[in-house]
């Protein structure tokens, strides 16, 4: 999916989110430093990058937890720089948190419950919408989520995010502490969610999954944008095979 996609009379398509030339500072710290990056409707696109390289402060910043000093981020065409965190919330940007962030003294249910606050508890259609994806969540549904192993876990954090019927889900770092073999699920089960027509951005330093399930990709190097264009692409351009995909 081309990042300039025209609609039926030709013109550009707005997209769904956009950072527009955005520093972010940590007191005297330059973490990013002009970074501008886009997310279409319906795209899947992954933000690669080393530890420190600036990634989740990146979501941070889409999100509202970390106000740029300069620059702009949009969504759905609206500014929303200086719009709190429950605002862009409400507006259709859900997460799923490094290391998940569950609530563990309590059940799957509730936490998926959790993740539709917005709309109540949440209508049959959103929990069966989940159920679908994870059929392990209903029948595990009266379970503690403390209790259940990473992999388990990871699919709790998951459904709850899309118990907020997303139009972008931002995931960071949905490999981090899973074995091989889950990390191959969780991206089949990323790769589902947004065929299903939700945005999704992938924040990782597993290339390689990554960008086998992208549409574009753009590579950070200390807040800094080294590299961007179609997934593809970028898994034959030869420094990031060097320096992410080990060829």
């Amino acid at each position: 999916m081309s990042e300039a996609s025209g609609n039926e009379n030709g013109a550009a398509r707005e997209p769904l989110l956009r950072l527009d030339a955005v520093d972010t500072y940590y007191g005297q710290i330059h973490i990013l430093q002009g970074l501008s990056l886009q997310v279409m409707a319906g795209e899947l696109v992954c933000l690669l990058g080393g530890n420190a390289s600036g990634k989740s402060t990146t979501l941070k910043t889409v999100l509202g937890i970390v106000q740029p000093r300069n620059g702009s981020v949009y969504f759905e065409g609206e500014d929303v720089t200086s719009r709190s965190t429950s605002y862009r919330i409400g507006k259709g940007i859900a997460i799923v948190p490094e290391n998940r962030r569950l609530f563990g003294p309590m059940t799957v249910l509730d936490n998926l419950e959790m993740g539709a606050y917005l709309h109540g508890k949440g209508a049959k259609e959103d929990f069966d919408r989940v159920y679908d994806l994870f059929p392990l969540l209903y029948e595990r549904r009266s379970q503690l989520a403390g209790t259940m192993s990473g992999g388990e876990q990871q699919m709790v954090a998951m459904g709850r995010a899309l118990m907020a019927r997303p139009k972008l889900l931002l995931m960071d770092e949905p490999s981090m502490g899973l074995a091989p073999i889950l990390v191959e699920r969780n991206f089949e089960i990323i790769k589902q969610v947004h065929e299903s027509g939700v945005a999704v951005l992938v924040v990782e330093q597993n290339a390689n999954v990554s960008l086998s399930i992208a549409d574009r990709g753009y590579v950070l190097s200390t807040g800094r944008l080294v590299l961007e264009g179609p997934a593809a692409e970028l898994r034959e351009h030869e420094d990031l095979r060097k320096a992410y995909l080990g060829r």
